[in-house]
């Protein structure tokens, strides 16, 4: 043992069960959270009796030269440890008291080699990792656990060459689904194996009691209360999901099957969205999905508060009714008052600073994240009342609005955000964004009206990401611009920024350059994060999660519609890599298999035991030959943010497959072809051509 370490042994001492300092109860918030999301275990949960051995390690077997000790933990004020040399052992056991498959969790540090973090059933190895010599804690996990009713599971840690410590330790429900990768390219497979991985072990089992308000100053938190489903979206010190983070890994977590985690979360934030709080949600919720985080809540005027994130919850439920057709996210009205709210009203009271004329822009304060920031830059934030990011998200919210009121049924109500969605888009493109192009494409406004250009981080990637941006030459200077800046000195220095690049540059049709970002963020997981207290950069929750989403939406190009049995598929294969495979991936109540042959062949299995989907199999570019199971079709074109796709629409019955292929490509659509007469007609629900913009046309040579 090292008395650099500061350690006081307690190993046997310190069994007393910890008084909460405040109960959940006493602190503000009410999220309302449904039947579905609230903790309430009918039956005993698996829990471990002292994750953070804040109790002195309750039910654990310490050998010789193991222990609980102070001054080098993970969290709270303890940690176990295990001194150098071999043979030195601390384990706990525990028994299941239900059927179940479980993940197990635990931020570890260790000065050598040699040290081992295992799991066993009923006395036989399940799995065990090697510990690599890292100081710092970083987080291992051990996934899919399965244990029967009765089972003794073991968790134990054995010594290496140097001290080993162990801290925080957690058990998640392995997740529900589990798609799987495959490709011509080994790093892309092992890329999504990882981040399946760690996405999940971040997945909080529904029950457990643990801390809230846990940050970096309480590290013991406040008090006690009962986890809902949820998942860690933030920094991993703090005991909580936070709006921004959460919206950004909402695809990812739907992938993995954690949609009731999803609906509960969305929920706790769209029941913060009050009149008191002038409709702002909060920025934090603890794990109970209930209490405000208090190092980001002190009053119902002093919270952290950002405008994009307001229109990002929205557009993200949108988007999970998309993926799973719950219809709850239409009939709720806590949901359905949040997304009117943040539509109607919120806007109203945050617009005075910048006058639009005819259009509403929600705006920020220009006084700090506490009082209401435009921009998710908290950098560059302040002064700001107009931000590309919340321009942008605004956007999207009235486009998810309008798809969330035709699940409703109300397709007035959907015209009109189509239209209010248009005339927005239409004025940034006009006005707001000015004239210029690159570094001087307006990105901002501040409190005096002054426009902003230049490098704005979120503030900038938001707005291609959010495909406000009109296609063509504009657009395309700003994703040169964006990149040039990202990988220059004025880049991201944090890792969460740096993982919206993917989804901005997939969306653009940039798939190399999507890739490339993809594969530098994978390549920097071991490198320690800025925030000294949050390990390595794999252990930020959003770096898993969205690695996970970019492999389906990016580079599988996914888009479902679960309500309306439709999916929409395009490759996005970057170059060098031939094929590319995603196994069950989750639409609405089954899931479906699509494989990539390079951008000319796709097949997708509707594993469905009952249902039919119609799939829109797109290919970029004009051919003349497209194919649905051998058999040659008509070409039909159409145009979708200025790239034109060929494509075909077969129905695909529960449990077939179906091949479409694309050959002989043409330089022009036949519909321009002057050497041809043919009649155009457009697609019911199709894009409305703007000023020569993005159209969506059937052609039908005759």
């Amino acid at each position: 043992m090292k008395p650099s370490r500061l350690m006081l042994l307690t190993a046997v001492a310190l069994l007393t069960p910890m008084t909460p300092a405040l109960s959940a109860a006493a602190a503000p918030g009410d999220g309302g959270v449904p039947v579905s999301g609230t903790a309430t275990a009918a039956r005993p949960q698996l829990a471990i009796p002292d994750p953070g051995f804040e109790n002195g390690g309750t039910g654990w077997t310490f050998g010789a030269g193991t222990g609980v000790g102070t001054g080098n933990s993970h969290g709270g004020s303890r940690f176990l440890y295990l001194d150098a040399g071999a043979g030195k052992s601390a384990e706990l056991t525990i028994v299941a008291p239900q059927n179940g498959s479980y993940d197990f969790s635990a931020w570890i540090g260790s000065a050598g080699t040699g040290g081992t973090y295992s799991v066993r059933r009923n006395g036989s190895t399940v799995e065990t990792i090697t510990l690599p010599e890292r100081r710092g804690y970083a987080r291992y996990t051990i996934s899919r656990v399965e244990l029967k009713a009765g089972d003794r599971l073991q968790i134990a840690f054995g010594s290496g060459t140097a001290w080993v410590n162990a801290d925080d330790l957690m058990i998640s429900p392995a997740a529900p689904a589990d798609p799987k990768v495959t490709s011509s390219d080994p790093e892309v497979v092992e890329m999504f194996g990882w981040a399946k991985r760690k996405a999940n072990s971040w997945a909080q089992l529904p029950g457990t009691t643990g801390p809230i308000n846990v940050d970096e100053y309480q590290t013991g938190g406040t008090g006690t209360a009962q986890y809902a489903a949820s998942y860690w979206a933030g920094y991993a010190n703090r005991s909580a999901y936070y709006s921004r983070d959460m919206t950004h890994q909402l695809t990812g977590a739907h992938i993995l099957g954690l949609d009731e985690a999803n609906r509960t979360m969305l929920r706790s934030f769209a029941a913060s969205s009050t009149a008191a709080h002038k409709y702002f949600p909060v920025w934090a919720l603890n794990f109970d999905a209930k209490t405000y985080l208090s190092i980001d809540y002190k009053s119902p005027d002093n919270y952290v508060r950002e405008v994009p994130a307001v229109f990002e919850l929205v557009e993200k439920a949108g988007q999970a009714y998309l993926w799973t057709g719950d219809q709850s996210y239409v009939d709720d009205p806590t949901m359905w008052n949040f997304y009117r709210h943040s539509t109607e009203e919120f806007i109203d009271l945050h617009n005075s600073a910048k006058p639009n004329g005819k259009v509403k822009v929600a705006e920020g304060t220009g006084n700090g994240i506490f009082a209401g920031a435009a921009s998710y830059n908290e950098q560059d934030g302040d002064g700001l009342a107009e931000a590309g990011d919340g321009i942008a998200s605004q956007y999207q919210a009235y486009l998810a609005l309008a798809t969330l009121a035709r699940g409703k049924g109300d397709t007035a109500l959907a015209r009109k955000y189509d239209r209010s969605a248009a005339e927005l888009k239409a004025y940034f493109n006009d006005e707001w964004s000015g004239s210029g192009s690159g570094a001087d494409m307006v990105r901002a406004y501040t409190t005096s009206n002054t426009p902003v250009t230049g490098w704005g981080k979120e503030n900038s990637v938001f707005v291609p990401m959010k495909q406000i941006l009109d296609p063509g030459p504009r657009n395309d200077a700003y994703l040169d611009y964006i990149q040039e800046q990202e990988l220059g000195p004025e880049g991201s220095p944090n890792i969460e920024s740096t993982t919206y690049l993917p989804d901005m540059f997939f969306k653009n049709n940039r798939n190399d350059t999507a890739w490339t970002w993809m594969k530098k963020i994978y390549g920097q997981r071991e490198l320690q994060h800025i925030n000294s207290s949050q390990g390595p950069n794999g252990d930020y929750p959003e770096v898993s999660f969205t690695l996970v989403s970019q492999t389906v939406e990016g580079l599988m190009g996914i888009t479902p519609d679960a309500a309306n049995r439709t999916v929409t598929t395009q490759s996005r294969l970057p170059s060098g890599m031939k094929w590319l495979q995603a196994a069950d991936v989750p639409i609405g109540t089954s899931t479906i298999t699509v494989r990539h042959d390079g951008a000319t062949k796709t097949k997708l299995t509707n594993n469905a035991r009952r249902g039919a989907y119609r799939w829109e199999a797109r290919f970029p570019g004009v051919h003349k030959k497209i194919e649905v199971n051998g058999v040659p079709q008509r070409g039909r074109t159409k145009t979708v943010g200025g790239v034109t796709y060929t494509y075909a629409t077969p129905t695909v019955r529960a449990g077939a497959t179906a091949v479409v292929r694309v050959t002989d490509r043409r330089d022009r659509c036949p519909c321009s072809a002057p050497s041809r007469s043919v009649r155009v007609r457009r697609d019911p629900g199709a894009e409305a051509p703007r000023q020569g913009g993005d159209h969506h046309r059937r052609c039908d040579e005759v």
